[in-house]
């Protein structure tokens, strides 16, 4: 009931926390999708150069049709929502009412899901990237079955976690020495 007053309150800026939405989507979509170009330069760094740019055109431009539609669609369910609960059929206002509802959750678990997807990717592609990270982790790791994958996993988590907390320390850094 509280999502749906604010779904239905006029003091609220709906225009704003949309574009908020749509900016941190784009943001770790962007994110995602570069770690994915890294992903497949890296598996086409062999071939022929004319093979690596059609590889990574076709990837991009699947990417772009994929992905950021698939975001920009999720981001309009709660318009779709709203333009269903005008309806006069009564199975359309009850699934609207159901989109209203769950927009927020999926969106909730979505952003958790992406950065948890950002941390696991991105260290991946530094512990594969680096020879000492690499070395570190095997080092490290138990050397048998699923323990060694779940273990590669944490690593990459870890390395990825770091590593966001350094660029965030860099970024921030950056900030503050503009504001002076």
């Amino acid at each position: 009931e509280a999502r749906l007053k604010v779904v239905f309150d006029v003091s609220v800026d709906k225009k704003k926390k949309k574009k908020d939405k749509v900016k941190g989507a784009i943001r770790t979509d962007f994110i995602l999708s570069a770690e994915i170009i890294v992903i497949s330069l890296g598996t086409v760094a062999t071939a022929p150069f004319m093979q690596q740019l059609g590889v990574l055109a076709g990837i991009s431009v699947l990417m772009t049709i994929g992905v950021y539609g698939l975001v920009g669609g999720i981001v309009k369910l709660d318009d779709a929502g709203l333009w269903l609960q005008k309806k006069a059929n009564a199975a359309a206002r009850m699934l609207g009412r159901g989109l209203l509802l769950g927009a927020p959750v999926l969106m909730k678990f979505l952003s958790v899901a992406g950065t948890a997807a950002m941390f696991l990717v991105g260290g991946g592609i530094l512990v594969h990237g680096l020879p000492t990270v690499h070395h570190l982790a095997t080092a490290v790791l138990p050397n048998a079955g699923i323990w060694l994958t779940l273990g590669d996993a944490l690593w990459s988590g870890i390395v990825g976690v770091v590593a966001g907390a350094l660029a965030l320390a860099v970024v921030e850094g950056i900030k503050r020495l503009r504001k002076r």
